[in-house]
């Protein structure tokens, strides 16, 4: 496609994206922009609101609040979950603030209302006070909001009208299947409060490019941040497994000796594992260290293939021992998605590198200030019972407990939030091959703003939502 955007009448969006390469600045901190987002965005998309582990016993609930919309999420049978707008029907308290369980229902802390969990009112203080018109049963119940689960959360749409949940996941929704990201369980949930907006945030995580020179301990040997390529560019069909989400220089040997491979992928493995205090588990190194002797081919992108096929096999069997189930990791491979990184539109990442993951979400507090909120995720044996997860207190973006890797991005973000504000920075200049989903995740916002038809925005949806280093997409409108 051409750089030029002619399809969208842009003339409702300030700040619209008119060449997909280019990203006005003041998208990031003008507040008309943010408060169409708020008005015209928020209000129609699939929300990752709470995972299941937090609402796990009937009765459970918790509260998901966005901006200035708060929602009751309930347990209302052992395979249901519904969602309820949190406020009393007589004159609007907020009925929960803070998870628990509704074993009686929930009873406004005001004047004593009552709602049973399918959200049906029971009780009025002094009924005969009121005319007949507001005490009408269905006026009284409490409103109900969309609501699904899928890969061991569950989501909500505040759009009564909006297209299925698992319509809306595009590509993501089956890949993270793959992975059986279903049966993943908490290991801890930490939040962070970043200076920066909600959207800077997330594009931190949508490309690979910026490695190098952020974090050059997840680099191979003679790889550098001097100018290189994608090395799965280069490699033949056969070859490319499992390295789509490693950015190498150019310069790479004819052989490798198969025992400095082997050290390598351990050494990178727990580089992961203690930079993200998760995303490959313990448990994991030990097995590719049980694999240390194996012979493999001397040429390097050969010896990733015929490892990778031997470690999946070796973890497979690890966690079956241990009574848990895990993706085919050998079909991930064939199937080209071993990305690591993977974005559900608007706020949601899911990063699996074998049988563990981080999660993201990221939620708008204000023009130039968002809360992030990390999971590291694990599996663990369906008959171990785990303590129910609780929201964390935001820490600092540059508290020196968080984990090497996402400190290293924080430090970026409220920088880059600065320098936006700059004299003379009028837009970000993107690479169309690998800085791709920024433009297309932007183009998409756009089209929310600019009133596209919903069947449209559906479709462009699940055409953004995937793996990270896309190129720029034809969006349909």
């Amino acid at each position: 496609m051409g750089t030029e955007l002619n399809n969208v009448d842009l003339g409702r969006v300030p700040h619209a994206v008119t060449e997909v390469d280019r990203i006005p600045a003041k998208r990031y901190y003008d507040r008309e922009f943010y408060d169409l987002e708020v008005g015209n965005l928020w209000p129609r998309v699939w929300q990752m609101a709470c995972r299941l582990e937090e609402i796990p016993e009937v009765g459970d609930y918790t509260v998901y609040r966005n901006l200035d919309q708060s929602i009751i999420v309930v347990r209302t049978a052992p395979d249901t979950i519904k969602a309820y707008h949190n406020h009393c029907r007589h004159r609007g308290v907020e009925l929960v603030n803070k998870s628990g369980r509704a074993a009686g229902g929930f009873i406004c802390p005001f004047h004593g209302w009552r709602w049973d969990k399918e959200g049906n009112n029971t009780f009025v203080f002094q009924p005969d006070a009121f005319s007949e018109q507001n005490m009408c049963k269905d006026d009284l119940a409490l409103r109900h909001v969309k609501a699904d689960t899928w890969g061991g959360c569950a989501w909500i749409n505040l759009d009564e009208y909006a297209p299925p949940l698992l319509e809306s996941l595009g590509e993501f929704g089956p890949q993270m299947d793959l992975y059986k990201v279903d049966e993943l369980k908490v290991e801890w949930w930490y939040s962070a409060h970043l200076p920066v907006n909600w959207k800077l945030a997330m594009e931190a995580f949508m490309e690979g490019y910026h490695v190098a020179s952020t974090h050059p301990q997840l680099l191979p040997p003679g790889a550098t941040s001097r100018p290189g390529e994608a090395l799965w560019l280069k490699l033949p069909e056969e070859a490319r497994l499992g390295s789509r989400w490693l950015t190498m220089s150019p310069a790479m040997p004819d052989e490798i000796e198969p025992s400095d491979f082997i050290d390598t992928y351990i050494e990178k493995m727990t580089e992961l594992h203690v930079g993200m205090a998760g995303m490959v588990s313990q448990e994991e190194i030990a097995v590719a260290e049980r694999l240390r002797d194996v012979d493999l081919p001397r040429n390097p992108h050969l010896a990733m293939t015929t490892w990778r096929k031997l470690y999946n096999q070796a973890l497979t069997d690890d966690y079956r021992e241990r009574g848990m189930e895990i993706g085919n990791l050998d079909e991930i491979d064939a199937a080209g998605m071993a990305s690591g990184v993977n974005f559900c539109f608007p706020h949601f990442f899911l990063l699996p590198v074998h049988g563990v993951a981080s999660s993201y979400r990221i939620r708008p507090l204000g023009p130039e200030e968002c809360l992030f909120e990390l999971w590291s995720l694990k599996r663990y044996p369906k008959d171990e019972k785990r303590p129910v997860p609780v929201a964390p207190t935001p820490k600092p973006h540059d508290d020196p407990q968080w984990p090497e890797i996402p400190l290293q991005d924080y430090a970026n973000l409220p920088r880059q939030q600065r320098g936006l504000h700059t004299g003379g920075f009028e837009f970000m200049r993107l690479s169309k091959e690998s800085e791709g989903l920024i433009s297309n995740y932007q183009r998409l916002i756009d089209g929310y703003i600019a009133g596209v038809p919903s069947d449209k925005l559906a479709h462009a949806a699940m055409n953004v939502s995937g793996g990270i280093d896309r190129e720029v997409l034809d969006l349909g409108f």
